[in-house]
């Protein structure tokens, strides 16, 4: 639906008819040019709100929510709405309504914490949607402006479209990976006999913190990093077990405990900060939206690793995959045969850190040879630090760019840290070979994510 500028817009998230006529007729009394929104259930909230955000002039939300008449779908809480707001950069100020006093304040405290002004309003009465709720909508909204930046490209879409690519490689590889996770034998038997593993695929820190960097691409048009540093807090919080490194445990708890990201990612490993390979395996969307841009690739990425990554190498790794991932969109196609004309274009314009010093190795060695020799020099990813991961997957992206399949089977005989290893190897090579190569019965093997 197009949304006229001039329009002020008022959401509302409610299930309950008698609240819902409530609201029509407290929101007229706010004066002309007021537009009410309902939702009654929370999924369809999600879905749909982000394209009112830029008129938006007040978010309310209950949180008990019943199926419509009818209908059996799950209609979700307010809760749900307000973890995806969370993600958001604030829009305008919210009202949370819902007398449950228990789930009210988790809400609260969710949109609190990511810098929303927000206010909580108990239903008490018959009459206090008309009263106290109309009293604080006004306050609000006098004090607190909408503040939604609509900058984004003219062609955020078909930028999004690569950077959805690019995610959907990254995280069917981190899935794959994470499969051969398991005996030798096993490993040996599937690898030798070309046997995907059985489903689900479970996904690990590496998509969903990919996740995270594709939701910022989306409602910004750059990185926020801000905003990223909350949302890694955020989905760290809601599941630490994903995988996630020792250092990332530290880091990500302190972030989401108030302290700015700078401080917490400066200071491990005694001030130096991690150069893990963590800002690399989650990085190729951010190539593939700015692809066109080279410049804007190395700052983009680079701003990406910063917020968890403050060690220079542990941002050369990033800078690289993201380079090597615009270089897929930007020459892929023209490539004939198998070469190391991607490593060499990386190599133009990475900072000459260690991770440099790795890759550059990766020029001496034939594309066609065997990936644990090829790991025996370039490394794997045992070390979990940058320059022992991203020589290694780009060495493998290089050798299929245009075989989905085919580099990451490659990539996962290499062994060592494979979930990622594959996830940098899927979100590069995806870009080059296509949706269509990416087989559909491995997306429906992997783990459902939702963006």
């Amino acid at each position: 639906m197009e949304i006229m500028p001039a329009t002020r817009t008022i959401l509302i998230l409610e299930d309950n008819d008698e609240r819902i006529a409530a609201f029509e007729k407290a929101v007229p009394t706010l004066g002309g040019g007021f537009q009410l929104r309902l939702w009654h259930d929370a999924p369809s909230m999600i879905k749909e709100c982000e394209a009112y955000f830029p008129t938006a002039a007040l978010i309310s939300l209950d949180h008990d929510l019943n199926p419509r008449p009818g209908v059996t779908a799950d209609p979700g809480t307010g809760l749900d709405v307000a973890k995806f707001l969370a993600e958001c950069r604030p829009a305008c100020p919210a009202i949370i309504h819902s007398s449950n006093t228990e789930r009210a304040w988790s809400m609260y405290n969710e949109l609190r914490f990511a810098d929303w002004i927000i206010e909580r309003v108990g239903p008490m009465g018959i009459v206090w949607v008309e009263t106290i709720w109309l009293r604080v909508a006004r306050k609000l909204m006098a004090g607190h402006p909408n503040s939604w930046p609509a900058r984004l490209p003219v062609d955020h879409d078909s930028r999004m479209e690569r950077a959805m690519l690019a995610f959907d490689g990254l995280s069917l590889g981190d899935g794959f990976g994470e499969c051969f996770f398991a005996s030798p034998l096993t490993i040996e038997l599937r690898l030798q006999h070309r046997d995907p593993p059985p489903p689900p695929w479970f996904v690990t820190d590496d998509t969903m913190m990919a996740l995270s960097i594709v939701r910022c691409l989306k409602r910004y048009g750059h990185i926020e990093r801000e905003a990223l540093a909350h949302a890694f807090a955020r989905e760290y919080a809601r599941e630490p077990q994903r995988g996630y490194g020792g250092t990332a445990h530290g880091i990500l708890r302190a972030i989401g405990e108030g302290m700015p990201w700078q401080t917490a990612a400066g200071s491990v490993f005694d001030g130096q900060g991690s150069c893990g390979n963590g800002g690399a395996m989650r990085v190729a969307p951010v190539g593939a939206y700015f692809a066109d841009d080279l410049d804007r690739v190395v700052a983009e990425a680079s701003a990406s690793a910063e917020v968890t990554h403050a060690h220079p190498d542990g941002q050369t790794g990033a800078v690289a995959v993201a380079l090597a991932a615009a270089w897929m969109v930007r020459e892929g196609e023209h490539q004939t045969q198998t070469s190391h004309a991607m490593i060499e274009f990386v190599l133009e314009r990475i900072p000459r850190t260690e991770t440099y010093y790795r890759l550059k190795k990766a020029l001496e060695l034939p594309l066609n040879l065997s990936s644990r020799t090829a790991a025996s020099v370039l490394g794997n990813g045992s070390q979990v630090i940058a320059s022992d991961t991203v020589p290694f997957c780009l060495w493998c992206a290089a050798g299929h760019a245009q075989d989905y399949t085919e580099a990451l089977w490659t990539t996962v005989s290499g062994l060592g840290d494979r979930d990622t290893t594959c996830a940098i190897v899927g979100g590069i090579v995806a870009l080059n070979a296509g949706r269509n190569a990416i087989p559909s019965g491995w997306l429906q093997a992997r783990e459902r994510v939702e963006i």
